[in-house]
């Protein structure tokens, strides 16, 4: 184990030379590669291949300029990103993110943590993710489609159904999408397939809206059942109010759960009667407005500027669903108090490492986002298999298909636990069942 530990680190030390101020990918892959020891250790081929030098490496990173013309005859220019990380078991697929924040590093993380997320969804997918730092609040229809028109003239030139397909993340939905695919289309022609969150008139698939908040509670209840427990009856704090969350609430509701919180970047709702997931899409999805309206429409409902998560108030699970880094060490600390036993992220890496250790200290399991996450991006490859039959499936058969991928997801990641002795530590299981398929197909392409 020695020699696999000083492994480790001579590849984060490499990490941290190479990219110094690249925090948010060295915050993600150094999780992932200090889970990795007890596979390294019965592999130790992949060490003698120097595999993680090549796992932490993006195969092509791309970034490029995107100019636009805002209503009143500005001219912008905005980065543009693309890190193709991976194709050992498929083609690159991962989301486009149109946030203030987008910058190298946090393209890197996405489209690393894509790499084994895709690969536990046991579909031959390979990771990438992409987007661009510009704000698409406050921006008009005619704003964004000419931003997306600029920004896929571009793209086109790295994609294709068979090479990358991108989706939507944050700030891009089916609006984004739509212009996105429109300015494909007219300078490749007609190829259904080189997206997904496609609309529905233009080879989208059902159940795809609704996949990632969906799938986040087939995972959840599935650790459940494996603890001999059930989600009926227990009450759930959910931060966001966007896509993830609002399906996460519906979806819980159904599954017998009560929500008592949703929030956005200003402030959270708390309803003791129990969040109503119609309104939170009625406010954000058809009116995009803030959700501190909520409490105008509900009358158990309060609002309360800053984070939900601290909030203190007894409840039984914790679906982080806002964005990465949302849970720092002392609102962990809060969760643990409130009696929280199961953590499960909707969203990409929304807890901080040392707020992970708190779950763990405080017999918290903990369901990792790049396991509990993945509904999105499983229906994104389910509707890419429609695009190439040029057949739409029925909502039941999606939704079937996503619940089954997702409780295949948490039983591959107990698998791995059980197998390395691991405590009932689900991150490093989830990172083991994915490192494992990718390396094998590494290893068998002799890309070593």
């Amino acid at each position: 184990m020695t020699n696999v530990k000083s492994y480790i680190e001579s590849i984060k030390d490499q990490i941290d030379r190479r990219d110094p101020n690249q925090t948010e990918f060295q915050e993600a892959v150094f999780t992932v590669l200090d889970s990795l020891a007890p596979i390294l250790e019965a592999h130790p081929e992949y060490v003698k291949s120097n595999l993680l030098a090549q796992l932490v490496e993006p195969e092509r990173a791309i970034q490029f300029r995107v100019p636009w013309q805002s209503d009143d005859g500005q001219f912008n220019v905005n980065r543009g990103f693309r890190v193709q990380f991976n194709s050992a078991i498929g083609p690159y697929k991962g989301g486009l993110r149109l946030h203030p924040s987008v910058n190298l590093s946090v393209v890197k993380f996405l489209g690393f943590e894509q790499i084994l997320k895709n690969s536990l969804t046991g579909l031959p997918i390979g990771g990438a993710k992409g987007g661009s730092d510009f704000d698409p609040k406050g921006k008009s229809d005619s704003e964004i489609m000419r931003f997306c028109q600029s920004f896929m003239t571009e793209l086109q030139r790295h994609i294709g159904p068979d090479l990358d397909v991108p989706a939507g993340d944050i700030g891009v939905g089916g609006r984004e999408i739509g212009y996105l695919f429109g300015t494909y289309k007219r300078l490749n022609g007609y190829q259904n397939g080189v997206l997904t969150g496609k609309g529905l008139t233009f080879g989208g698939s059902l159940a795809r809206t609704e996949a990632t908040g969906f799938g986040l509670l087939y995972y959840t209840n599935a650790m459940l059942k494996a603890q001999g427990d059930t989600l009926t009856g227990k009450k759930i704090k959910i931060s966001g109010a966007g896509n993830v969350a609002t399906y996460a609430i519906q979806k819980a509701t159904e599954l017998g759960a009560k929500v008592i919180t949703v929030s956005d970047s200003n402030g959270y709702i708390y309803d003791p009667k129990g969040i109503d997931y119609k309104v939170v899409q009625q406010i954000k999805e058809v009116e995009r407005g803030r959700i501190r309206e909520y409490a105008d429409r509900v009358a158990s409902a309060e609002y309360h500027g800053g984070s939900v998560w601290d909030f203190d108030v007894d409840y039984d699970i914790a679906l982080p669903c806002a964005t990465q880094n949302e849970i720092n060490k002392d609102q962990a600390k809060l969760i643990v108090k409130d009696g929280v036993k199961y953590v499960c992220e909707g969203a990409n890496m929304p807890s901080y490492p040392d707020a992970i250790a708190i779950y763990r200290d405080g017999d918290i399991l903990y369901g990792p986002a790049k396991a509990a996450n993945a509904g999105g991006v499983a229906v994104s490859a389910l509707e890419m298999s429609q695009n190439s039959e040029r057949l739409a499936w029925s909502f039941e058969t999606v939704d079937n298909r996503l619940q089954d991928i997702m409780e295949d997801i948490f039983a591959k990641s107990e698998a791995a636990d059980k197998k390395y002795h691991l405590d009932k530590d689900y991150q490093a299981g989830a990172n083991i069942a994915g490192f494992e398929k990718v390396a094998e197909a590494m290893m068998a392409q002799g890309l070593v």
